[in-house]
């Protein structure tokens, strides 16, 4: 076992320390048996463990890694930092910090949303997708419990499924133009938000017909 593991791991912090090691490895072998033996045995990690800890295959291995994401996106923006900056900062803060992370495995994510483009895990990448919108939205101190909560992660995961596709195929200095197309993406989040808050103030006092006819079936004594 590697240090970073304990003695007798769970298989919860199997899958933990092994997923940055097999999405290193996907990019050559794919979301496969090979990338997962690799991993296991670059972590001192046996073969079977390993297969128990991703007994449902590839898309295992890859919603591991994207728990990893999600974890390194949070530790290099705590709190804190986040606390100083206003929403449209932090969104886009958080979705770079994604894209910084995945930065040095284009070719294991480029794999990976090919397998979750696939049929039978169509919903499982969504949910995924959503996951990710759930927690930045979270991240930046989201609180929505209405059908705000909704709009905002679908539009957020929306934006972030096609800042990747443009992530994967950019080859400009620092990733600039993934940064310009996410900022476009942002500031047109923010309009619509901005857009349905005026909407809202704007209906807030008018006379509901569905509250109008509920008191004619059930009048106020």
């Amino acid at each position: 076992m590697t240090d970073a593991l304990p003695q007798d791991p769970t298989l919860d912090e199997v899958r933990e320390a092994l997923a940055p090691l097999i999405a290193t490895n996907a990019a050559f072998d794919g979301w496969g048996d090979a990338a997962r033996d690799a991993a296991a045995d670059m972590a001192k990690v046996d073969r079977d463990i390993a297969l128990l800890a991703f007994s449902d295959g590839p898309v295992d291995m890859i919603d591991a890694w994207f728990a990893s994401v999600d974890r390194a996106m949070l530790a290099a923006l705590p709190p804190e930092t986040l606390a100083t900056m206003k929403v449209r900062a932090k969104i886009t803060a958080l979705v770079e910090a994604r894209l910084a992370v995945t930065a040095p495995n284009r070719e294991a994510l480029r794999r990976a949303l090919a397998i979750l483009s696939l049929p039978q895990n169509i919903v499982r990448g969504a949910r995924l997708g959503w996951r990710a919108a759930d927690l930045m939205w979270r991240a930046a101190g989201d609180t929505a419990t209405d059908y705000n909560h909704y709009t905002k992660r679908t539009m957020l995961a929306g934006v972030y499924a096609a800042t990747l596709t443009v992530f994967l195929d950019d080859e400009s200095a620092g990733h600039a133009d993934t940064s310009a197309f996410l900022s476009r993406r942002i500031d047109g989040i923010m309009r619509f938000e901005k857009a349905k808050a005026g909407f809202l103030a704007r209906t807030a006092h008018r006379p509901s017909l569905s509250r109008f006819i509920g008191r004619l079936r059930y009048p106020v004594v």
